[in-house]
């Protein structure tokens, strides 16, 4: 009896751990409905097609190494990006999760291509998106490295709102863009910027 007891037990555990949704957000995937994954590279291609497309590294000061984080004027992809989440053991790329942006741009500076928040600017109003930041390191020190992905609509956006650390307080915005001297720089907005990703080298 106690036999046949552990047995429906059993039966019932292994049931309700199958049909348990998973704790884990959904992956992010890409316009071939493929998931994201570290160690790879992707293009940030705009839902909206138009005379503005991929994101890229420009300069956005006097200094030629001064880089902002801008999308191309007919750029076509712009330039590709490698994600990092922040527990660096997993593998696939997930919404709603704290990660490190890497941008691949042939700048010609010497110096970390990760994004992360400027300081408050002023004259605009703005927090906008830069080079040099920090990949890992989860904490107060590298609050400004943290961005989220979203879905939105038919594609997604990134969101920078860490939770890296709990007790900080943090900004939680869109990220979209601004026209600044003639550049369209990525900042924290309320109108983001809806995009897909494609997988480099992928026709």
């Amino acid at each position: 009896m106690k036999a046949a007891l552990l047995v429906l037990l059993l039966s019932v555990i292994t049931t309700f751990t199958n049909s348990a949704p998973s704790l884990e957000p959904e992956p992010v995937l890409d316009i071939n409905g493929k998931i994201l994954r570290t160690h790879t590279t992707y293009f940030v291609v705009p839902v909206k097609h138009g005379k503005y497309e991929g994101i890229s590294l420009e300069s956005t000061g006097n200094e030629k190494c001064q880089l902002g984080v801008v999308q191309q004027l007919y750029g076509g992809h712009g330039s590709a990006v490698a994600l990092f989440p922040v527990n660096p053991k997993k593998g696939v790329i997930r919404v709603s999760t704290d990660l490190n942006i890497a941008i691949f741009s042939t700048h010609g500076c010497d110096q970390s291509t990760v994004w992360q928040l400027e300081n408050y600017d002023s004259k605009t109003g703005k927090y906008f998106i830069k080079d040099g930041g920090v990949e890992g390191n989860p904490g107060p020190q590298t609050i400004r490295n943290w961005f989220k992905i979203e879905k939105h609509g038919r594609g997604y956006k990134f969101v920078y709102c860490p939770s890296v650390c709990s007790y900080c307080k943090v900004i939680c915005k869109d990220v979209g863009v601004y026209m600044v001297n003639g550049q369209r720089r990525l900042a924290l907005s309320d109108v983001p910027l809806v995009f897909n990703f494609k997988k480099e080298f992928t026709s």
